[in-house]
């Protein structure tokens, strides 16, 4: 087994602030921004990788959040697009149930799920110390994010230590424009930004920057797990990294236009079988960056094109292959899809200026030329959405007319703390209010007939406000969420039937005092 290396970042993101950022869940219209451009690689075949293209937009500022749109869903499969903005950790992520999830409040959990677009927009999203973990799920897009420092020992852990881990029975996954760093290898507690196994297939890591770990990734996670593959790795910069630039066991991996820099034990590792196809790669300053290492069951590997820059080779032994210093294919590789290459000579610079989050999400035509993307870039303003200077486009959160529909109404709910009374929120009265008896609980008006609503004004007592953290509107009668987000006062969604209307308070920053749960029909 190799040795492990202590790494470090660089000063500048030890500068960097963790801000800790609130959570809210806007319904958007139904247009859902497409991630630009379109999937590319592997991720092209199986039918292809959309993400949640054609469903719902939402907007989420916290990992809560972000399991609460989940959750919110019609159904597992039913499409959405998550546009993330802040810095999404542990202080604000938290488990949230239904029957289109199955979530964790230790991970961003995509388990059991399809149809799922999560992009970065506005000042970006950092999901700082915290994982995304894909299980028994498909069509997944993630898209201008960056993951960092996810640990799998030490304080506090995440997702086995992955930045994005994917693991059981997953099919088409595109990972684009992302960064995924750590501060060190095994030893400071950290293991791979990007691994995929047990039966992972049809992947595509695009214009992605990954650097100071110990591990890049892999793909099987033991010699006998070769039930992964199909997975296509270009225009990304690894750099600084001790090993797995990535780990291939079994399957078939295609790597080119990636710029390789600081490989410091080895780089792309095929082995137990596998087939690794390396064009116009530029690979710098690095040990041993193609071959099998540490084992001695071989892989095999196609090369053209690539450029070895300051490249040192170990000499053949026992558990090591190396293919330098003068590499040479070995096998041939049969790509489904169309690509278009970059001359290897220009993939330093074109990796540069386009690999990572919050670089523009700006691409290569194969001309050595950044391409700015086209006006449907998520991350600007959507056309379609509502002109906030358009006095004609109804806010959910302008004051409720009409009559407050919870006078006379009946209501109950869930962990009264001792004194209060649920029927506090209901009577008119803002000195007397229900609170839980944690920070956690839920709070209902029930009719003896079916009552349409359509915005809820949701009051905090005195001396308490800002205390309701995370929350859903629920339709009480079907289960079916009407709204989430965080943070009390109005709250609008679309019109709805009912006999009963619960406020569940998921988060919070201590014990909320509800004064008053108003209801109206517009």
């Amino acid at each position: 087994m190799r040795r492990p290396v202590a790494l470090r970042l660089q000063a500048a993101l030890g500068t960097l602030a963790l801000a800790a950022a609130a959570g809210v869940v806007l319904t958007m219209p139904d247009t859902a921004s497409a991630a630009v451009g379109g999937a590319t690689g592997y991720a092209t075949q199986n039918g292809g990788t959309t993400g949640g293209a054609g469903g719902q937009t939402v907007r989420a500022t916290t990992g809560t959040a972000i399991h609460e749109a989940l959750c919110g869903r019609a159904g597992s499969s039913t499409p959405i697009v998550i546009e993330v903005e802040g810095t999404i950790n542990h202080g604000n992520t938290s488990k949230v149930s239904g029957d289109s999830c199955n979530t964790a409040a230790d991970k961003i959990e995509l388990k059991q799920v399809s149809n799922i677009t999560i992009v970065g927009v506005g000042n970006g999203a950092v999901f700082d110390q915290l994982g995304i973990h894909i299980r028994e799920s498909s069509n997944i897009v993630i898209q201008n994010v960056t993951v960092r420092n996810v640990k799998k020992s030490g304080s506090p852990t995440s997702n086995g230590g992955d930045a994005i881990g994917m693991e059981s029975d997953v099919r088409n996954v595109w990972v684009d424009h992302t960064t995924l760093e750590a501060s060190g290898g095994e030893s400071e507690g950290y293991d791979g930004l990007f691994d995929m196994k047990d039966n992972t297939q049809y992947v595509t890591l695009s214009y992605s920057t990954l650097r100071n770990s110990g591990r890049g990734g892999l793909i099987g996670s033991s010699e006998s797990d070769r039930s992964n593959g199909y997975v296509t790795f270009h225009h990304n910069l690894y750099e600084n990294i001790d090993s797995r630039a990535p780990l291939l066991r079994g399957g078939i991996a295609h790597m080119y236009n990636n710029h390789y820099k600081s490989l410091n034990e080895s780089g792309i590792n095929s082995r137990a079988g596998a087939k690794a196809k390396v064009d116009n790669n530029y690979f710098e300053d690095s040990k041993d960056v193609l071959g099998t290492f540490y084992t001695d069951q071989a892989g095999t590997w196609q090369v053209s094109g690539n450029i070895y820059d300051n490249v040192t080779w170990s000499e053949p032994g026992e558990d090591n292959n190396p293919a330098g210093p003068d590499p040479q294919s070995n096998t041939t590789v049969s790509i489904p899809y169309s690509f278009t290459l970059d001359d290897a000579s220009c993939v330093p610079s074109v990796v540069s200026a386009t690999a990572g989050a919050n670089k523009g999400l700006k691409v290569s035509d194969g001309s050595c030329t950044p391409q700015s993307p086209d006006p449907t870039d998520p991350t600007d303003p959507d056309p379609t959405d509502p002109d906030p200077t358009d006095p004609t486009d109804p806010d959910p959160t302008d004051p409720p007319s009409g009559t407050n529909l919870s006078l006379g109404a009946g209501s109950d709910g869930s962990s009264k703390a001792s004194g209060t009374s649920y029927g506090n929120v209901r009577d008119g009265d803002l000195g007397t209010y229900w609170s839980p008896a944690g920070t956690t609980g839920s709070i209902s008006v029930k009719w003896s007939s079916a009552t349409t609503v359509a915005k809820i004004n949701v009051r905090e007592a005195a001396g308490s406000e800002g205390t309701v953290g995370s929350y859903r509107v629920v339709d009480h009668d079907t289960g079916a969420v009407l709204a989430s987000g965080s943070g009390a006062g109005v709250i609008g969604f679309s019109p709805v039937s009912l006999e009963k209307i619960t406020f569940e308070i998921t988060g919070a920053s201590g014990t909320p005092r509800i004064a008053e749960f108003e209801t109206y029909a517009g």
